[in-house]
């Protein structure tokens, strides 16, 4: 089996969407109600993953 090689970045963002396919799946009833749920958690997560990334890059000094 071939190995991965991913970055942090990558890795965060596979994450993030595998997540929110999950949440919208087993969250909501209708297909669009689902799809709406599952955008809307995956912009989420990468407004907090960049956030709390400049964070810590300001934090660091």
């Amino acid at each position: 089996m071939p190995k991965m090689a991913l970055s942090h970045f990558e890795a965060a963002v596979l994450f993030a969407l595998f997540t929110s396919i999950v949440l919208g799946v087993v969250t909501k009833k209708t297909d669009k109600e689902r799809i709406q749920y599952g955008v809307r958690s995956f912009v989420y997560f990468l407004a907090v993953m960049f956030s709390l990334g400049w964070l810590m890059y300001l934090g660091h000094g």
